[in-house]
């Protein structure tokens, strides 16, 4: 196929790379990679499958494909499409805004332990959320307005005061568990200076649940997070230069302080989207990265597996929440265990390799 009609897919065998041409841009995709998130897909249409089969009303395979596609109506089609679709929607969709987020963070500060989580970012937004619950009793539109302003102002203040001739990644890091360790004792005290049931309902919603997500929550969640996806896919070029260091980003033409900046907005917006429709689901944003780093061995961050490790590892914390208890459980409390055990592990690695 001509280069001038289209694309012109050409194959480097020795390399493992697939090459898309257009006559304005070429994308290299590595045939592992696409393996890899193929398999992703799989996994998490097939974990999908299994959260609308399994309930306290059991279904068959086909019945859940059957509703789906609409050959369905009654009982079957109320419980798989208006119950339990839902909930499996929104943590494949939030799971994979937060892996997102945890790319653009790793990626852009070049370090493993970058998360909106441990830098603050996430408790930010919690403080917007609370504020907007607790005190003004606010719509689910001032909701995420709150959220987004607290994940923002937190952003904004975390980079100026980590700012000493530019941003170094882990000073950042440094001054963002600082601002969440005093951001965190905030949250506590207007919790504890609420009526009981706004403390209680505010409590469960911090732990990060997906308990009574509802078909509005998920689609202006998700029509949000498809804009800021998208936004992501189209920064991914000054991402990766940025994970080359900040002179060698600087000599290719990238304006370092504008786009980290930018990047750091991109996924602090990310994660007040999810904060506010769910709550802070912790520590997906930092696992989610890694696992698919090493899943590819890529020689960097991509968006692509991290965005289905997110969506599999979220949706699989919210199925093992419905299950392991008499009653359901908020997705966040897996996701910490699963977290902290990774982190866990992370740090001993570390500590290896400069022994």
């Amino acid at each position: 196929m001509s280069v001038r009609s289209g694309l012109d897919p050409r194959v480097d065998f020795g390399r493992q790379v697939l090459v898309l041409r257009h006559r304005r841009f070429a994308v290299r995709l590595e045939w592992r990679s696409v393996i890899i998130c193929a398999v992703l897909t799989l996994a998490v249409a097939g974990t999908a499958v299994l959260a609308l089969m399994t309930g306290s009303y059991q279904l068959s395979p086909g019945q859940v494909v059957s509703a789906l596609t609409g050959g369905t109506t009654g009982l079957v089609h109320d419980i798989v499409v208006e119950w339990r679709l839902p909930r499996v929607v929104a943590a494949l969709v939030f799971g994979a805004a937060l892996g997102v987020s945890g790319a653009v963070f790793q990626s852009t500060l070049r370090n493993p332990l970058a998360d909106p989580g441990i830098i603050g970012f996430s408790q930010g937004s919690y403080t917007g959320a609370l504020i907007v619950i607790l005190v003004v009793n606010g719509t689910y539109w001032q909701l995420v307005g709150g959220a987004l302003i607290g994940g923002i102002a937190t952003a904004v203040a975390v980079y100026l005061l980590a700012y000493r001739r530019g941003v170094q990644g882990f000073r950042l890091i440094i001054v963002g568990i600082g601002i969440s360790s005093m951001l965190g004792s905030i949250n506590t005290w207007l919790i504890l200076k609420a009526d009981l049931d706004q403390a209680m309902a505010a409590a469960t919603w911090g732990a990060g649940s997906l308990n009574g997500v509802s078909w509005n929550q998920v689609a202006i969640g998700g029509a949000c997070i498809a804009v800021l996806l998208l936004l992501a896919a189209m920064s991914s070029r000054p991402m990766r230069q940025l994970e080359l260091g900040d002179d060698a980003a600087a000599a290719q033409g990238v304006r370092v302080s504008v786009a980290r900046l930018g990047l750091i907005v991109l996924g602090v917006a990310l994660t007040a989207t999810v904060t506010a429709a769910s709550g802070p689901i912790a520590f997906i944003s930092l696992v989610a990265p890694q696992i698919g780093r090493r899943l590819t061995r890529s020689a960097g961050i991509t968006l692509a597996p991290a965005a289905l490790v997110g969506a599999l590892l979220c949706l699989a914390a919210d199925y093992i929440a419905q299950h392991v208890a008499p009653t359901p459980l908020p997705v966040g409390i897996i996701t910490v265990i699963l977290g902290g055990g990774y982190l866990g592990w992370l740090l001993i690695t570390e500590a290896r390799r400069r022994l």
